[in-house]
């Protein structure tokens, strides 16, 4: 374990000298893939490794049966306010022909410097035509997330894309809230419209969860706010 770790913490800083790129050859029956942006999403995008210390990076593997296994480290702990990060995943994804298919995995999230932090995600999707739909269950130390995606593509009379994400997580202890009822659990939400104007990335989010203000100090879910929140964001490459 030691040898497999030094050898990827070498790949890892490698792939940081040559920033936001990746390197990609065939070995054998395998696409083999590195770099320091994530090779791929799961669950028809609805789990997407993210990148959140200065130095990342992974390595991936595609069969040309369909099978896939990678690591991806998020961070690699340099920083006093960054863990090391671990996340190991292996899966299966066949497409019936070139307007469905589907996908089954498993990823592992390991934190070797906490004790008792990792946690492991399943998850599945489903590709009918133009819509992705994604499941996914998590179970980490402190609670249980149950999350459904749907991403519909393209609405006509708009011409916009639209996706939807809801989560159940279930708390393995009751939060305790002061002169209320205890909080064993909530949902949160959001409904994302995009669509590209002139080179411009244009996203429109609303997210929401069922806690109420006084309960917003118990929420640990998926989005950026307890209460309803509406945002715009534009993205674009100028090189």
């Amino acid at each position: 374990m030691l040898k497999y770790s030094t050898l990827f913490f070498a790949i890892l800083m490698a792939c940081h000298s040559v920033q936001a790129q990746q390197w990609e050859g065939d070995a054998s029956d395998y696409d083999v893939k590195v770099g320091t942006t994530p090779t791929r999403s799961m669950a028809a995008g609805l789990v997407k490794p993210d990148s959140s210390g200065t130095v990342h990076g992974g390595v991936d593997f595609t069969h040309e049966s369909g099978w896939y296994a990678g690591q991806w480290s998020p961070s690699m702990g340099l920083s006093s306010t960054q863990a090391l990060e671990l996340d190991s995943y292996v899966g299966f994804k066949h497409p019936f022909d070139n307007t469905m298919g589907y996908e089954v995995g498993v990823i592992h999230y390991s934190f070797p410097d906490l004790d008792g932090s990792d946690s492991h995600e399943v998850y599945a999707g489903l590709r009918v035509m133009g819509s992705r739909f994604g499941a996914a269950y998590s179970n980490s130390v402190t609670q249980r997330d149950s999350t459904l995606f749907a991403d519909l593509g393209g609405l006509p009379l708009l011409n916009m894309d639209m996706t939807m994400k809801v989560t159940n997580h279930a708390l393995d202890t009751p939060l305790e809230i002061d002169e209320g009822t205890p909080v064993r659990g909530f949902n949160d939400w959001s409904l994302q419209l995009s669509r590209s104007l002139m080179g411009v990335a244009l996203n429109f989010i609303y997210s929401g969860s069922n806690l109420n203000t006084n309960n917003c100090v118990a929420y640990s879910g998926r989005e950026s706010e307890c209460t309803g929140t509406f945002m715009v964001k534009a993205q674009t490459s100028f090189f």
